[in-house]
């Protein structure tokens, strides 16, 4: 089984650290978008280029590469519980593994993307790519998280308040609608990947704070 997590994370790891922004960007343009803006590799910095399909290309690329990273392992997981089942193991439970394997694969996923090994550790938000790990894992616990999403930026027009308040309803809306999953080693993943998601924020919180962040509809000064 522990073999298993780690073909799981070391699998997820390698889809998430697949640098889309950067790719595009660079085959497209000949830039590096990592020279520009905030020097970061996902959609947001990839439209400072003035490429906006590039910048959509960027943003569906990945989410699909953390819903993939999903699929992959929950597909890995049921062919190591097809065999554990053929072994009539005593007590089995189906559902916890799976949701084990996606929830380290969510974890990880998101780390690569933040820390891609082919970009010296230096990486996106992980905003998109944790959009396509919750889609897998839990899409009705998304629609939650969507709903705060709207209400916050229609409220406040702040994109990135926005997207640190999803990632922390997540778990919350994750145990909500799962909680029979709700076991403390995949509430530790789920919400690792929270705390990643709004850590690689820290900036827009402190421009937050200061009263300075950019506003959606407004020109960046």
């Amino acid at each position: 089984m522990i073999s298993t997590y780690i073909i799981v994370a070391v699998i997820a790891y390698l889809l998430g650290s697949i640098p889309f922004g950067y790719i595009l960007v660079r085959v497209f343009t000949g830039a590096d978008v990592r020279a520009q803006g905030s020097g970061n590799i996902g959609a947001t910095n990839v439209a400072r280029t003035g490429k906006k399909g590039l910048a959509i290309a960027t943003l569906v690329l990945d989410a699909l590469k953390g819903y993939l990273a999903l699929i992959a392992a929950y597909r890995i997981e049921a062919w190591s519980q097809r065999d554990l089942m053929y072994k009539s193991l005593p007590g089995f439970d189906p559902s916890t593994p799976l949701f084990t394997a996606a929830s380290i694969a969510a974890l990880f996923a998101i780390l690569g993307h933040m820390y891609p090994v082919w970009l010296k550790f230096k990486g996106g938000k992980g905003v998109a790519t944790g959009l396509g790990v919750f889609l897998a894992l839990a899409p009705k616990a998304v629609l939650i998280v969507l709903v705060c999403f709207l209400i916050v930026v229609g409220i406040t027009r702040y994109v990135s308040l926005g997207s640190i308040v999803s990632a922390a309803v997540f778990p919350f809306a994750f145990y909500y609608m799962h909680p029979q999953h709700g076991t403390p080693l995949i509430m530790t993943m789920i919400s690792g990947v929270s705390l990643l998601i709004i850590w690689k924020h820290r900036e827009n919180i402190r421009r937050l704070v200061a009263g300075n962040e950019n506003r959606f509809g407004t020109k960046k000064v």
